[in-house]
């Protein structure tokens, strides 16, 4: 019994869908999943949301800290390719175990506010890196 065919120029039917699955999976592997660790890890990033200010005209002195915000936060690996995506809870903080490298933490903001910025995170073996994520809340 004979499983591949051939066609034309002596290529084998097989090996063409051979190499249209490669080309249908490889944009899979570029999204760095890999780099994602379960709960138990050793190492990952830590953090906490905030959104301020909180209050008109804050004063020094005055009792207006930051609060705590849930947000959404996409984590890229720093050649761009998305890792995972985390919700920080309503505490602020968020946890999440990845192998050590180099990150870029992109939190999801509104239109316009509350906003922030991209920052890049450095996971060393053994830590988690202790981030803030600060929320711009536009209140002046």
């Amino acid at each position: 019994m004979r499983y591949l065919s051939r066609v034309g120029t002596g290529s084998a039917v097989g090996t063409r869908s051979v190499l249209a699955l490669l080309l249908l999976l490889l944009p899979l592997t570029a999204c760095n999943s890999a780099d994602l660790l379960g709960p138990g890890a050793l190492h990952g990033i830590e953090g906490i949301a905030l959104r301020g200010p909180t209050c008109p005209v804050h004063m020094p002195g005055d009792a207006c800290a930051d609060r705590p915000h849930q947000a959404r936060i996409e984590i890229r690996s720093f050649g761009g390719g998305s890792v995972t995506s985390v919700r920080s809870g309503e505490d602020g903080r968020f946890r999440v175990g990845l192998r050590p490298g180099r990150y870029i933490l992109v939190p999801e903001s509104g239109d316009p506010f509350p906003n922030a910025s991209e920052q890049e995170v450095v996971v060393m073996a053994g830590v988690y890196t202790q981030v803030t994520v600060s929320f711009d809340t536009g209140i002046r």
